[in-house]
């Protein structure tokens, strides 16, 4: 995939882009107007921050030769890096060309080591944003079903001692050496989807059952989490031995930090004609 989306790179001036015709099926999509409708959320998004659109997008024509010879103007978009990386932030995410994207885009270097890199920090932000909302969610049908917070954090850590193999939330955060902050912030991406799958499953029978009571509903969550842990252990993974990751705060404030480096990082389109870079091209 880097070398096809090198392969439709131009440089200008010691300044890269992409036309947005040749980046439509590398990111995916089938028609032009779809393509476009995410083009347009990206421009809205730059627009946002106060920075100048049309120094990364530009709007251009050129012409297509049609297969009676005949000729016809076409839309086409100049796009900087920066102007990709938002296309690709604004795109469908399920995509495995869109996943790529956002980090091929993101780093300035097409070494394949910090492409491979920075997906894995996008895998790791994601799969941390994914337990959250069920955690919340486990939280709210806790609640409603009459145990407080205090109960709350009591079912969560019974699992925690139950994914663990006896290892309680305390006993992994000083394994770990964290001194604030929550465990899953340093869980690395595998126990961060193990952790996910078991609240899952235990969102999903408390609701299908209507559980109530904090006992009930910590005998279902050990389960799941011990669940999980007979699976992981047939794998040979036991996830008490895994590694720390870094602090995904620290990861989430550098990968920040960066994505807003790109914009100047980028430069600004060079001043040439779409025609001077592309000529005629066939239809």
């Amino acid at each position: 995939m880097t070398k096809r989306f090198d392969a439709v790179a131009h440089k200008e001036d010691e300044i890269e882009f992409w036309l947005a015709r040749d980046l439509q099926g590398l990111l995916g999509y089938k028609t032009w107007e779809n393509f476009e409708t995410t083009i347009k959320r990206a421009m809205s998004s730059v627009m946002a921050t106060g920075i100048e659109m049309t120094d990364h997008f530009r709007e251009v024509t050129k012409m297509v030769l049609l297969g009676s010879g005949a000729k016809r103007e076409i839309k086409d978009y100049m796009l900087t890096r920066y102007a990709c990386y938002l296309i690709a932030q604004n795109g469908d995410p399920k995509k495995e060309e869109i996943a790529f994207a956002q980090s091929y885009f993101a780093v300035q270097t097409r070494k394949q080591e910090m492409i491979e890199e920075r997906i894995s920090y996008i895998e790791r932000m994601e799969a941390r944003g994914r337990l959250r909302d069920p955690e919340k969610r486990l939280s709210q049908n806790i609640y409603e079903r009459g145990v407080d917070e205090r109960g709350f954090g009591r079912i969560r850590s019974k699992g925690d001692k139950a994914l663990f193999g006896g290892s309680t939330t305390q006993d992994m955060k000083d394994r770990y050496g964290i001194k604030t902050g929550p465990l899953a912030d340093r869980l690395p991406t595998l126990t961060i989807a193990a952790k996910n799958l078991a609240t899952e499953m235990t969102n999903f029978n408390v609701e299908q059952k209507d559980l109530q009571g904090e006992t009930k509903i910590t005998e279902e969550h050990v389960q799941n989490n011990s669940s999980v842990r007979a699976m992981l252990g047939k794998r040979g993974i036991r996830p008490e031995e895994l590694p720390p990751d870094e602090d995904i705060k620290k990861l989430e404030r550098r990968v920040k930090k960066q994505e807003k480096e790109l914009s100047k990082r980028s430069g600004i389109l060079p001043k040439l004609s779409l025609d001077e870079q592309e000529g005629d091209a066939e239809a």
